[in-house]
């Protein structure tokens, strides 16, 4: 003998709470049916699909896609013995009649009044791993019922069995309560097999049709329509109702509604009603097939979204080359690198130069030089411990550029991944452009081996120099004026004075010869020194253009790729 529901007046007692106060123990895991395999391949390709295209692909898109996957995961998580079949309907449609038809007894309150059915009532055959189904569809436990008894597990007669079948009785779809319409999208959305309750009168509703059933195309394996109180018209006037009905649904999409006539009233069509019912819930197919038909229509929807020419994964040498220029002049590395080519010559001249020459051109004022000269090294480096002072406007273009080059061929969504992934370190590049100029910078204030040699050699000429004016002074002393006695004949005797002169003019021009030597050897390496410190320079500029920009290019370029791949078999899988 079953229990009355507690809290709910006007049922039979043959009916019984679907939920107990005790706790109902988790059901075993469900054996998945034979195409849920199928199923979970392509959900899994639905969540790499939204991984890959997640903030580069229509954000709505994304939205459903991931709403669709937390839905599945967790429908395939329950009771896969249980079909949830969802009667909805406008005011006055007769679901309410048809759901207590299909129950057997008075569960939901019917009339024309508005709102009738407020909440969601569900009557559930087979209880076993029915309770966390039904908290996942969060129907209030007042308008949970069960079906327990040995009678209620056949639908009458020859019909099938029932067993697995929760019934919902949805809220009217065209509540002027906005939260009850707000629960009757929920539950369309999650029905296993839904069925629209439509009545002759407001059977092309525009509403309705508009946002319910056009909808629906794709899912007609799991969609049912009912026309119901057909007692109301003449059998003529029920064939013209239903073929207009079936214009109306095929115009929207649904290639092969099903459609069925009914009459709570009369009993008109109840019986293959319920049989219907009962062929799905004794098929258990309802679920796969209702996620399926989900996943198809929103697969569709990426048609759009990559294109059918093959991209680009990289970004060729041309390009690259182009950019590494455009980066170069933006740094200014050829007037930095004939700026340092000039200081190197001056710097040069401060070891291999004729001391006298120096010491004269010390004596004359010469700005340029006091500008251009000092610790190269300290001048250099401090110049480039900020950014380096590169056009910001000539590094966006030079981005713009390289990335326009690379998407001409992709979709408009993927084409402005691809733009930002170009830009994503823009603000980093002047830092690093700065960076591959002040690392090249040390190298040039070294001091060359032979500067050294030549210094000690024009030194020790300029000691010999003194020597000689020191000699000639003293033969001078001696010999020509006779200050006093003089030490040696080499001090004293005026014949040697033409010989000391002759060093000293010898000496000075070696000196001078040495400096000249010096100075055209430094016109050659201050060349090849600048022209190695400017690939040096132009080496650190091409490492920077690739970590910082070519290479999130062609990252993205990559997930697009990916993204093309998966999308192209996904849509290869959607049924025809």
């Amino acid at each position: 003998m079953t229990t009355t529901t507690p809290g709910v007046s006007g049922t039979s007692q043959e009916t019984e709470p679907a939920q107990t106060e005790q706790a109902t123990p988790a059901p075993e895991p469900t054996a998945p049916p034979s195409d849920a395999s199928g199923l979970t391949h392509r959900l899994a390709t639905l969540d790499r699909l939204v991984e890959l295209g997640d903030g580069r692909v229509d954000q709505a898109l994304m939205d459903d896609a991931a709403e669709l996957l937390g839905r599945a995961g967790q429908r395939l998580r329950l009771s896969g013995d249980h079909t949830i079949v969802a009667l909805a309907g406008g005011t006055g449609s007769g679901k309410s009649s048809l759901f207590n038809a299909v129950c057997g007894l008075e569960l939901s309150p019917t009339g024309l009044r508005r709102p009738m059915t407020s909440s969601a009532h569900a009557c559930v055959w087979g209880l076993d791993g029915a309770g966390p189904l039904l908290d996942w569809l969060e129907i209030d436990k007042r308008h949970r019922y069960a079906r327990a008894s040995a009678l209620d597990q056949k639908t009458g007669g020859d019909g099938g069995s029932l067993e697995g079948l929760i019934l919902l009785d949805l809220p009217d779809h065209d509540s002027i309560r906005s939260e009850q319409v707000a629960e009757v999208d929920k539950y369309v959305g999650v029905a296993d097999l839904l069925i629209w309750v439509l009545d002759p009168q407001k059977y092309a509703d525009f509403a309705v049709h508009r946002r319910y059933l056009e909808p629906l195309a794709g899912h007609d394996g799991v969609s049912l329509i009912v026309l119901n109180q057909v007692d109301r018209l003449a059998p003529e006037e029920i064939d013209e109702c239903v073929k207009d009905l079936r214009r109306l649904l095929e115009a929207e999409g649904l290639r092969a509604p099903r459609i069925l006539t009914t009459s709570a009233k009369s009993g008109a069509g109840i019986d293959d009603f319920r049989e219907v019912i009962a062929d799905t819930v004794a098929a258990r197919r309802a679920r796969t097939q209702r996620l399926v038909a989900d996943l198809d229509r929103l697969i569709q929807r990426f048609e759009g979204a990559f294109g059918d020419i093959e991209p680009p994964t990289t970004v060729d040498a041309k390009r690259t080359a182009g950019l590494v220029e455009a980066l170069v002049d933006a740094a200014g590395i050829p007037a930095v690198a004939e700026a340092m080519e000039s200081a190197y010559g001056l710097r040069a001249l401060d070891y291999v130069g004729w001391p006298l020459t120096r010491l004269a051109a010390r004596l004359r004022s010469d700005p340029l030089r006091r500008m251009r000269l000092g610790e190269l090294r300290d001048e250099l480096r401090s110049a480039f411990t900020a950014p380096v002072n590169a056009q910001q406007a000539h590094i966006d273009n030079a981005l713009q550029d390289v990335a326009e080059d690379v998407v001409r061929d992709l979709p408009p969504s993927w084409r402005k991944s691809v733009r930002e992934a170009g830009r994503s370190n823009a603000e980093a590049l002047p830092e690093a452009l700065g960076t591959s100029l002040r690392d090249v910078v040390p190298a040039f204030n070294q001091v060359p081996a032979w500067w050294w040699a030549v210094r000690i050699w024009q030194y020790l000429l300029l000691v010999v120099a003194a020597v000689s004016l020191v000699w000639l002074g003293a033969i001078g002393a001696f010999a020509g004026l006779k200050l006093a006695h003089a030490p040696t004949r080499l001090l004293g005797e005026a014949g040697v004075a033409p010989y000391v002169a002759l060093v000293f003019a010898c000496v000075l021009g070696l000196g001078a010869l040495t400096a000249l030597a010096a100075r055209n050897m430094i016109s050659l390496t201050a060349v090849k020194h600048s022209e190695r410190m400017e690939q040096q320079m132009r080496e650190g500029v091409t490492t920077a253009a690739r970590e910082l920009v070519i290479e999130p290019i062609e990252q993205e370029l990559a997930v697009y790729a990916r993204f093309r791949d998966e999308a192209g078999h996904a849509i290869r899988d959607v049924a025809p």
